[in-house]
This record gives C-alpha cells, structure tokens and sequence, in this order.
C-alpha cells in the first residue's frame, strides 16, 4: 500500500535530484533520468515535508500516563556521596498520590530502576546527558508516570527515587553506569550484578544492616527493576533478595525504556516473598497500551490475588510438616547445573539445598533433562543481536503501536563522542551497535527469523518438562558476585575485553527465559565463601513455572523457604543432641 501525503505547509523541500541519485546509489541502484527521477524525487520530498510536519506539532500524552497528582510538588535531587555510599541511588524524591484509589502499598517506600519513567524525575538510563537529549547538558525530564509508577503510586506508596543502571540497561555487572559502579552491600567493591543494580543493592541493603548493623543511608523497602536477559534476578541473587521477572507481558513495559521488546519485562525486588507477591498484585494486568500484552494477559479487575495465594501457600507449609507428603513436583534442571563456567561450589549448593528443603516438605525432587537448555543463550542472542540497537540505542519503533517515553531523544547515528563515551563506560552497547550492522548487511533478516522460530522450539521443550514437573530448578548466577573489573589503569581506561570478560556467560541460566516467556523467580539460597578474600556471598536459586502460573512459583518459592528452615531446625537440633 503507498499513500502520497502532503500537509497543509510552506515548506520548501532541499532535497536534490542529486540526493536521491546519491541515496539509490548507496543500494547500487542506478536511476533513469528523467520522468522516474521526477517521480521519486516528488515522493521523496512529500514524505520530508510530512516528518517536518509532524515534527513540529504537540505531543501526545496518553491520559493514563499523565503524571498522578501528589501531595507535594514533584521534585528531586542528587543525593550526596555519603549519603550514596553504595551508588545505588540516582536521583531522590518523595512522592506520594495526593488521592490514592486503595491502601495496597500504604506506608510503603520504593524506588524505580533509572529506565523507567517517572514524572517530574530525570530518567539516564546509566549513560552520560548528552546522548540522550538534544541540548546535551541536563538529562531529559520525564512527562509521563510509566504505568507500572502509576499502579504503585495509586496503591498508596511514597516513591521515594530512581536507583542507579547499568548503561543503556545492558550489563550483567554493576560497574559500567556514567555515575560510577554500585557496590555490593555484603562486600564493598563486589559487583551487585545489572542491569538493575542500584534496585537490587539498596534492597540487599537492608539485609545486611539488619544482620550487621551497617547503615547505608534511608532505605527503600521495596524496587522495581527491568529484566531482559537476567537483570532483576542476577542482582536479586547477588544481592541475596527475591526478584521476580513474570510472564512476559503480565506486567505493562509502557513508559520504560526499551532494550527488544521481545525480552522487555519490568518486575518486583524485595526482601520478602509477601512483598513480591503484593508487588505483583499491585503491576499486574492490561494497560490498553502496551502491545507485549497478549489476549492471555489479565484484565485488572481479573488479576489473581497473590498475597492471598502465598498466605494458602505458608499455612499449606505449616499443614505439611507433620508428616510432610506435598504433592508438589520439582525438577532439577540437569544441564542448568552444567553451564560452561559453572563453579562447582554453586552448583554443588544450589542442587543439595533445592533437594533437602523440597524433600523436607515431602515433595517429589527428581533430575530432568531438557537438552535445549544448552542453546538457550545462543538462542536468545541470535533472536536479538541484528536488532537490539535498534530498539535499545536507536529508539527505533517497531512495527506495531507502540508508546515510547516522549522525552527521550537518543543520539543517533553514532558519532565519535558516542563511541567514546560507551567505550569507556560500557563497550557492549558498541558491541551491540557494530553486530547490528555486520549481521543486517552479512545474513539479511532470515538467521533472525529462523532463531525467533527456535524460540518456539525452546519454549515447547521447557512446557514439555513442565507437564511432568510443577517447576524447575536452576542455579540463578554462574557463580558468586565478583570484584569489580579495573576500570582505569595509569590514568587511562582498561582495556575493553578486560571489562567484558567479567560478564560473559552470565546470564546463562536466565536469559532463555526471557525469550521463551517463562515466569522465573530468583530467591536466596544461601551463602559461599569467597576464595580470595574469604567473604561471605550471597546465592541464588532460580524457580521457573509454567506461563502465566505465577501462583505456583510462589508457591514453591513458599515450600522451600519453609523446608530450609525446618531442614535447619533439625541439624541444630541434631548438633545439639551430640553435646
């Protein structure tokens, strides 16, 4: 379908028939002069003259994204460093609903990954101002609440900042923000895992203080985070929290920034399994806006009641204790236990936890076999390498409606000042800028196509091992968190491989989640020993259930917490018995 436009304006067009020569030219066209030149040209400048157009006129604010009206002015601020000290915070602010529509989260603190949008607040998705707005001096100023800000300020809680991201959302580390790395709050110049870092450090933090009477500053009770390829449940791991990347599209992505949005999740960080439930109560459910949302996602006023759901969980926990004989499936993922890198330590913990605690409940532990498991990484990147650029640093929109955040202006093309930038901070988003670019021109859009058709393969292959099994267990991390890669030496930045190398593989475990759709709950599993300093690090284990069957990995989540404990009542008991 072709449709010839042309708006109601003075505008003179520029362009030359020299131009479009120069433009066929670049696709080793050859055009003939004359009335096809005319022709093209005329076309040309009428779709020149409607961009122009349109470029001028006023923005769209969706009315359900209109900031929500609140007690106090909207405000914000950089906190000091001292009051900063694990650089988990990028801006500050205090809001809260001046007319909340119920007490949900009453009383609650919480603060938002620095890619989400949230009215009146800078949003730097961990990069430098002058890549994100025109003027280049201030970073852009949001003019929408995202929908999953609206959600939780409408549910009553003070939003209390934006925490510190990874650049352009695109690091399994903690150490490539324009602002400087986030540090791990169990072991200062530890990475606390990204992309959502600065969420899952200041929700480690309170941890921490609690076991250690450390103070790192006011703390938040609860985070949201943004995952597409583990970045929510790596920090949670590393960190030692719960975090959750639901069934792609349960929760809305409007008003976040995209990275694909065939990976795009946004969801909940917190020190508690009710807190993630509730969380999830509060984001859930269509938003009319955002297209990730299928005809399989709920209507708000359908959304299940997963407070309640975990609560029947816990008091079923309490019912199976004496004698334990859950009907409850587990499988332990054999090849997840197998990733290349793997260390042994964190394999070793993982299996040995998840088997004793759900045992202890009396559910059916069993090894499963899902051989895809291996490709899943591979999977994941070829189904998003050719054009992750294009959604995540291009800003480019997809092909269907869509509603990006209104005052983001991404550089683009890529300039020297660019390539600097990101070579110093975070590399892999050139990276992501170059394969683009070779691949498209080298192997076209088929390779791409056929990786989103393995996609549904992978998924087959995981549903299938989910008929026999409630949920699969996976270590979430590869290993413990890891020092901070050096990010200058001699005055000068290391090199790139040196800061790359940290990161690679990472994600290993979680990321074919992220294509595949599967609800994936990190939960803390933990402790090891760190060999080089002999620091105590937090583990993760991942639950993934069904599509669309959060309740049941809850509901796990709820057993193995439960059968730990008793697990541990009986070796210190045990222990006692001997003395």
């Amino acid at each position: 379908m072709s449709t010839v436009a042309l708006p109601n304006t003075d505008f003179k067009s520029q362009i030359t028939v020299e131009d479009l020569r120069s433009l066929a030219a670049r696709f080793n066209i050859l055009l003939e002069a004359g009335s096809d030149e005319d022709a093209y040209l005329k076309l040309l400048q009428a779709a020149e003259a409607i961009y122009e157009h349109v470029e001028t006129i006023d923005d769209y604010i969706h009315p359900d994204l209109v900031p929500v009206p609140t007690v106090n002015e909207r405000r914000f601020w950089r906190p000091k460093p001292e009051d900063n000290p694990l650089n988990a915070w990028s801006h500050r602010t205090s809001l809260l609903a001046a007319s909340p529509e119920s007490n949900l989260l009453k009383g609650r603190s919480i603060a938002f990954k620095d890619n989400i949008a949230v009215g009146g607040l800078p949003t730097t998705i961990g990069t430098r101002s002058s890549l994100l707005s025109r003027e280049g001096v201030d970073y852009p100023i949001s003019t929408i609440d995202s929908t999953v800000v609206s959600r939780v300020l409408k549910a009553g809680a003070t939003v209390k900042g934006t925490t510190t991201c990874e650049t352009y959302s695109a690091s399994t580390l903690s150490s490539t923000s324009f602002n400087g790395p986030v540090q791990n709050p169990w072991a200062y110049g530890y990475s606390a895992g990204g992309s959502s870092s600065g969420s899952g450090a200041l929700i480690g933090s309170n941890e921490v203080s609690k076991l250690k009477g450390v103070s790192f500053g006011e703390s938040i009770d609860m985070a949201i985070g943004g995952d597409q390829g583990g970045s929510i449940r790596l920090p949670a791991a590393y960190n030692g929290c719960y975090g959750m990347k639901a069934t792609h599209g349960l929760i809305p992505y409007t008003g976040v920034m995209a990275l694909s949005p065939m990976v795009d999740h946004v969801g909940p960080i917190a020190n508690s399994l009710e807190d993630i439930a509730l969380l999830l109560q509060v984001l859930a459910g269509y938003d009319g806006i955002d297209a990730r949302m299928t005809a399989e996602a709920p209507l708000r006023n359908n959304v299940l009641d997963y407070p309640a759901l975990l609560r029947e969980s816990f008091a079923e926990c309490d019912s199976l204790l004496s004698p334990p004989r859950s009907r409850l499936r587990v499988g332990l993922l054999k090849e997840s236990f197998q990733i290349p890198g793997m260390d042994p330590r964190i394999s070793d913990h993982v299996y040995s936890s998840a088997k004793q605690a759900f045992q202890e409940m009396g559910a059916q532990v069993v090894d499963v076999s899902v051989p895809m498991h291996k490709d899943g990484p591979l999977i994941w990147t070829a189904a998003t390498r050719a054009t992750m650029s294009d959604w995540g640093v291009a800003m480019q929109t997809p092909g269907y409606l869509s509603y990006h955040p209104p005052h983001m202006r991404l550089q683009w093309p890529p300039n020297q000042e660019m390539y600097e930038a990101l070579s110093d901070t975070n590399p892999t988003v050139m990276n992501l800028v170059f394969c683009s670019t070779f691949l498209k021109e080298k192997y076209g859009p088929g390779i791409e196509a056929k990786s989103h058709r393995k996609v549904f393969q992978l998924r087959q292959a995981y549903d299938d091992a989910l008929k026999q099994f409630d949920v699969l267990i996976t270590p979430t991390t590869l290993g413990l968190a890891s020092q901070h890669p050096e990010l200058k030496r001699e005055g000068k930045r290391t090199g790139i491989m040196e800061r790359i190398n940290p990161a690679i593989g990472l994600s290993s475990n979680t990321c074919p989640f992220n294509v595949t759709g599967h609800p994936a709950l990190s939960v803390p599993c933990g402790f090891e020993r760190d060999d080089e300093t002999g620091q105590q690090l937090p583990v993760g284990m991942q639950i993934i259930g069904k599509r669309w069957d959060e309740k049941t990995v809850l509901k796990a989540a709820a057993f193995f917490q439960v059968g730990q404990q008793a697990r541990d009542r009986r070796a210190t008991a045990a222990v006692q018995s001997h003395l």
